[in-house]
């Protein structure tokens, strides 16, 4: 697994380079900003949280004077929260229109990062196992369980990993729509890879004089 100089141009989109002679680019994709919001920046519980907040005081403020004043407290706590919402969404929809996922015939290449760019590639033979997680709207994460030493920061790949797994961070396809399309692309993909015969090269072999 590696990552790419920050400030390098891309010779392709969401590629540092053009694939090497016989690898394939099989999908490209990128969350669903919705739905990354939803998942990763947990829009629904803010807006939850808002909600009781706004019911909160515009219901002790109508104990006391009623419609009026329910209204006058309630209000601005209610715009409040929709900015509050709003910004929330950007911050998703900014990492969404940043992000590039792309599955080619040997590896997953993660281009992430709205602020500072950066991209990681992983080879087959460094997954050890994918999880994917489906959302009844079609969108879903694909979880990738990497293999050997390679440590990646939680706080580099955020929010494209797999929550809940703290110990050990788990690059993932974040929000994707058609998730289980591309799940099994993946997993065709890698199986294709995995059981290619590697074919290595011996040195020649001095000739034996026949007596």
């Amino acid at each position: 697994m590696s990552d790419h100089d920050d400030f390098a141009f891309d010779a392709l989109p969401g590629l540092p380079e053009r694939p090497p002679q016989g690898e394939l680019i099989l999908w490209q994709g990128r969350p669903d900003a919705w739905a990354l919001a939803r998942d990763a920046f947990k829009l629904r519980w803010f807006a939850s949280y808002f909600a009781i907040i706004v019911l909160w005081r515009a219901g002790s403020a109508f104990a006391d004077g009623g419609l009026s004043l329910a209204l006058a407290m309630g209000l601005p706590y209610l715009v409040l929260g929709l900015l509050g919402l709003a910004v929330i969404f950007g911050l998703a929809w900014a990492q969404a229109r940043a992000t590039t996922y792309t599955l080619t015939t040997a590896r997953v290449v993660l281009r992430i990062g709205a602020a500072l760019p950066v991209t990681f590639n992983i080879p087959f033979a460094q997954v050890g196992t994918a999880a994917l997680d489906l959302r009844r709207d079609g969108t879903g994460t694909i979880a990738l369980d990497t293999t050997g030493e390679t440590r990646i920061s939680t706080v580099a790949l955020w929010p494209h990993l797999r929550p809940g797994h703290w110990s050990r961070t788990q690059p993932a396809l974040r929000a994707i729509p058609d998730a289980a399309r591309t799940a099994r692309m993946l997993a065709d993909a890698a199986e294709a890879r995995l059981t290619q015969p590697a074919v290595t090269r011996t040195p020649d072999l001095h000739p034996v004089a026949a007596e």
